[in-house]
């Protein structure tokens, strides 16, 4: 069994739901905590040191990098969205603890120090904001607000790390970590079938990232009146549930027009009773795409169909990594004589984007996901490519460190 297929029958139980397949690894949790204690573990076994910066995120290094830095640093996210599969995040973690044992049987010693990073909260499932462990190592989050963000249960961050063990008070900018990173290369699952269209419809397992479009979540806070709702006329309702049905509508009516992408994918309802006209109905949209005045025309058109302005709670401009970085990977994947490796945009955020937006030469592959599927128990890679990703990786550190 290679360290790949070891590491990932490791971490296949943990936060798994038997009845769906599907992961729920919410940050700042007992599940998180046995993740963190797993990414701890796997250092230990490599003789890496293990440090975590003030947002949270946990550093492994090969060497110093206060000494001999600043190094190259891979790796990804271990959290999950609700009922989400195995790969996203997972796989870039993994892949790197493999990338450096296949380095080091072929007895490659790179001339700086090579990190690797797990970073806290990336999808932001918990409290609503995706990768605040990034946007807060390089400061686009504010520390209060991020203290003050709560879960469904009413549960602040701030409480959520103090169960945890974790200190909130230190979160902020962490200056000291961040020069450490000289460049960082995350690999990720495909959230897409590019990869499985590329080559004509041959396929390629790995690709490069070329950019991230321009994404965002909105807040739509909606009023109604509370009544019974066997016994008022339809003409006396003032029903937000109502407001809500536009505002779905509206948004995927405006993502096609707008060519771009939005949903309506969380919902909450107050007092949340079968026989009760709602009160009051609050609502995330989320919407993407490659153009930003497309996409906040979007927002524009759902909030005229709500009758109200959308709260802003993240937005993320778009992301073009380095284009010389980014060449000069796919070049060294593609090799001399082979075919040229697909370089693609994507419509999914990533700790990678945070970084690059923050100045850090940063860079991103992807493996190919036959299912197109993400954010699901459908998402997917076969073993071969994943190893296929392992390898890529160890070709890049090569040409990196």
């Amino acid at each position: 069994m290679s360290s790949f297929e070891r590491m990932w029958a490791d971490l296949a139980p943990v936060g798994r739901d038997p009845s769906t397949g599907g992961y729920r690894r919410l940050a700042w949790t007992s599940t998180d905590a046995t993740l963190r204690e797993w990414f701890t573990g796997e250092a230990g076994r490599r003789g890496l040191d293990v440090t975590t910066d003030r947002a949270g995120n946990l550093w492994a290094w090969t060497a110093d990098p206060d000494a001999a830095g600043p190094g190259l640093v891979l790796g990804s996210h271990l959290d999950s969205v609700p009922d989400g599969g195995a790969f996203d995040g997972p796989l870039g973690v993994v892949s790197a603890f493999a990338a450096l044992d296949e380095l080091r049987a072929r007895g490659f010693g790179p001339s700086r120090p090579v990190g690797i990073a797990c970073f806290a909260d990336e999808e932001g499932a918990r409290f609503g904001l995706a990768c605040a462990g990034s946007r807060l190592l390089t400061g686009a989050l504010d520390a209060d607000r991020a203290r003050a963000l709560t879960d469904d249960s009413g549960t602040t961050m701030a409480e959520a790390m103090t169960a945890a063990g974790a200190d909130p008070r230190l979160l902020g900018r962490d200056d000291d970590a961040l020069r450490r990173i000289g460049t960082f290369l995350e690999l990720h699952v495909e959230q897409g079938r590019a990869l499985a269209d590329a080559h004509d419809g041959r396929g390629a397992a790995v690709g490069v990232a070329s950019s991230i479009w321009p994404h965002g979540r909105w807040r739509l806070d909606l009023r109604g009146r509370a009544d019974h709702a066997g016994t008022t006329r339809l003409a006396d309702r003032d029903d937000p549930m109502l407001t809500l049905a536009a505002a779905v509508l509206r948004a995927r009516e405006a993502a096609v027009r707008h060519n771009t992408v939005a949903t309506i994918g969380k919902v909450r309802v107050h007092p949340n009773g079968v026989n009760a006209i709602p009160s009051e109905v609050t609502a995330w949209l989320d919407a993407r795409g490659p153009v930003e005045d497309d996409v906040r025309a979007v927002v524009g058109d759902v909030g005229a169909a709500a009758g109200t302005e959308p709260v802003e709670e993240s937005w993320t401009p778009s992301t073009v990594f380095e284009p010389e970085l980014r060449d000069r990977l796919a070049a060294v994947l593609a090799g001399p004589e082979g075919p040229g490796v697909p370089v693609l945009p994507t419509g999914a955020g990533h700790d990678a984007g945070v970084l690059s937006a923050a100045g850090i030469p940063t860079v991103m592959l992807f493996v190919r996901n036959p299912t197109g599927v993400s954010h699901s128990p459908a998402e997917h890679a076969e073993p071969a490519d994943c190893l296929a990703g392992v390898q890529a990786l160890a070709r890049a550190v090569e040409a990196l460190a």
